[in-house]
C-alpha cells in the first residue's frame, strides 16, 4: 500500500487518533513514558483500553476498522458512536466531544496536533477530511501481522520492555527495551511539543523499535537508541535492506522489503534483533542479565 496513495486518509486517522488519544491522556495519571496515552491493536481495530474519569465511571473508546465505527462504552454500558467516513475533521472533533458529553465522561483536551508541521487545530481543520476504509482496513492489518512480530521479539527480553504501542504522535507502532539506566536530557524539537514530553518519553536509556508510516514507499521500520553511543551507526545489521539514516538518526528497513521477502516474520525479526544487539553492544548493556534466549 504504497503511501502516496492513502497519505490522505493516513493524515485524517492519525487526527483522529490524536483527538482520541488525547482523551485518554487527559483522564489518565501519568506513567512512565508516556505510557498512559497510546492505543493498542484488537481483533477489530485500536482501542485506548479502560480509562478512569473523573465522575467515578470508567470508559474505553475502539476504533472498529471492520465496520468502520468509532465506539465509546463506559461501564454502565451506556453507549455511543460515531461513523468512521470522509469529513473534516473539526466535524468529528465536534461530535466526539458531544458524544463524551453524552454519556457523562466530557472531556477537555488541548485542541492543537502534536508531532506535526503546520498543524491546524482540531476545531478549525477542514482541510484534512479523506477517510477511505478500505485502506485504514488493510493499514491495520498490516499492523495485526506487525504487532504479532514485535510480540515475539519483546518475548525475547526480561528486562524492562515496554507494551506494544501505537502512538498517535507519529501513528507509528512500537516497542522499547531499556538498559535500566537514566539518560541525559532529551533536547526536545517535536513540533507543538513541550520540553517536559521528551525529557519523560526518554528519561532511561532506551533501544526502540517501530513500524512508521512516513517518508516514502510503503513505510519504514526503524530502530534506534537514546542515547545513541559512540559506533552504533557503524554497526552492521540486518538483512542487507537495512541502513543508518543519518537524517533520521535510526536504522530503517522498507516495508515492502518485509512483505516481499520469502520468510518476512525472520527478515523483521532479524532487523529487530540485530539492531537492538548494535545498541546493546556499543551501550554497554548488561546482556546476561537482561535478555532471555528465544524458545
Amino acid at each position: 500500500m504504497p503511501l502516496a496513495e492513502w497519505e490522505a486518509t493516513r493524515d485524517t486517522l492519525q487526527l483522529w487518533t490524536q483527538i482520541v488519544g488525547k482523551a485518554r491522556m487527559a483522564n489518565t495519571p501519568i506513567v512512565n513514558h508516556w505510557w498512559n496515552v497510546p492505543l493498542y491493536v484488537t481483533a477489530r481495530g485500536l482501542t485506548t483500553s479502560l480509562i478512569p474519569h473523573a465522575h467515578g465511571l470508567s470508559f474505553q473508546i475502539d476504533f472498529d476498522l471492520q465496520d468502520h465505527r468509532l465506539e465509546i462504552v463506559t461501564d454502565s454500558d451506556e453507549r455511543r458512536s460515531l461513523p468512521l467516513e470522509s469529513r473534516p475533521v473539526a466535524e468529528f472533533y465536534a461530535d466526539f466531544m458531544a458524544r463524551l458529553d453524552e454519556l457523562g465522561v466530557g472531556t477537555a483536551i488541548w485542541p492543537m496536533p502534536v508531532e506535526i508541521e503546520d498543524a491546524i487545530p482540531f476545531v478549525d481543520d477542514q482541510v484534512h477530511g479523506t477517510y477511505n476504509p478500505d485502506q485504514a482496513h488493510r493499514f491495520w492489518l498490516m499492523l495485526v501481522q506487525i504487532n504479532r512480530i514485535f510480540q515475539e521479539f519483546r518475548s525475547r527480553y526480561v528486562g524492562k520492555a515496554s507494551p506494544i504501542h501505537l502512538f498517535w504522535g507519529a501513528l507509528d507502532l512500537a516497542v522499547t527495551r531499556f538498559s535500566g539506566r537514566t539518560a541525559p536530557p532529551h533536547p526536545g524539537g517535536a513540533p507543538h511539543c513541550g520540553p517536559q514530553v521528551m525529557l519523560e518519553a526518554y528519561s532511561h536509556e532506551v533501544s526502540s523499535c517501530g513500524y512508521w508510516p512516513g517518508g516514502e514507499g510503503e513505510g519504514l521500520f526503524y530502530s534506534y537508541t537514546y542515547p545513541e553511543p559512540a559506533g552504533f551507526h557503524a554497526m552492521t545489521v540486518a538483512p542487507q535492506a537495512a541502513s543508518y539514516r543519518e537524517d533520521l538518526g535510526e536504522f530503517v528497513l522498507p516495508y515492502k522489503a518485509v512483505r516481499t521477502a520469502s520468510d518476512p516474520d525472520q527478515v523483521l525479526l532479524d532487523f529487530l534483533q540485530t539492531t537492538y544487539e548494535a545498541a546493546a553492544a556499543t551501550g554497554d548493556w548488561d546482556r546476561e542479565a537482561l535478555e532471555r534466549p528465544p524458545p
